[in-house]
């Protein structure tokens, strides 16, 4: 059995051990629910703006969140995360979007990606999946949300092919992580959905990554099927590390829109590069 990618490095941040070994300016994870201020359903650390929290909690666990990770909270650029597929560079211009307003989110946007250094690209999850994109060769960083909706679109491929066109980086150059997300022990959809996916990649009803539970209803695996579609666009198989995590399942560690029946707060997935790398 392949080793949990994303480690506990406390109880608010997981992060990834073998990337951070190799590249200690890279700073990169993934927040739990825990350590926060805010209450009932958004008990504790909820991180999202665009939730009916209240505010002033969500920047304060912001600030908690900053401290632990040592980034301070101007130097986050936060997108509005609309389930499509808009990519957009990142420069010093951002620092700040979206941080202490959703309205300053930068619009229309679901993934994020930048050159530049003591930039911290953020965006905020309760099931969907989160994809970190990182080419050492090139000190190129980045991050996308993933939603059925936005892997039906292929985000994660998109990423890919506008690094190549865009930025003249190869598939082979990039290394890709897929972070917790609610998985297929807890992921049914219905014939809808089911079709949208299909559009992107023919999926075997008893396969891997979609599997009938009963008539009109599929168990999905989201992350798997984000990581074929990365090997598609040819990044290595060997350079995609999956978390098993199931947003879902780990009550105690997450929110999940789904379990809890969209009343909930928001995870963080983050990335960034220190000066000096």
């Amino acid at each position: 059995m392949e080793r949990e990618a994303f480690q506990i490095v406390d109880s608010s941040v997981l992060s990834i051990p073998d990337w951070k070994e190799h590249h200690p300016q890279l700073i990169i994870g993934f927040t739990t629910r825990n350590g926060g201020v805010s209450q009932d359903s958004f008990q504790s650390l909820n991180l999202g703006l665009h939730v009916p929290d209240d505010s002033k909690a969500v920047i304060k666990n912001r600030k908690i969140v900053g401290d632990k990770i040592k980034t301070n909270l101007s130097n986050w650029v936060c997108a509005d995360q609309v389930h499509d597929k808009k990519i957009v560079k990142v420069t010093q211009h951002h620092k700040g979007a979206g941080v202490f307003s959703y309205d300053e989110c930068i619009s229309g946007t679901d993934g994020l990606y930048t050159f530049e250094k003591n930039v911290l690209l953020a965006l905020f999850f309760a099931d969907c999946v989160p994809i970190f994109f990182f080419s050492p060769k090139n000190s190129l960083i980045g991050i996308c949300h993933a939603g059925w909706r936005g892997t039906a679109k292929n985000i994660a491929g998109e990423f890919v092919d506008h690094w190549a066109k865009e930025e003249g980086i190869v598939a082979e150059e990039i290394y890709a992580a897929i972070g917790p997300s609610i998985r297929d022990c807890c992921y049914v959809v219905n014939d809808d959905v089911l079709e949208g996916l299909n559009e992107v990649y023919p999926l075997n009803k008893s396969g891997r990554l979609v599997r009938q539970v009963e008539t009109g209803q599929y168990a999905v695996n989201l992350a798997e099927l984000n990581r074929e579609l990365l090997i598609l666009k040819g990044v290595p198989d060997e350079q995609i590390v999956v978390s098993s995590y199931c947003t879902s399942c780990h009550e105690n560690l997450f929110f999940s829109h789904r379990r809890d029946k969209g009343k909930t707060g928001r995870m963080m997935g983050f990335i960034g590069m220190k000066e000096g790398m």
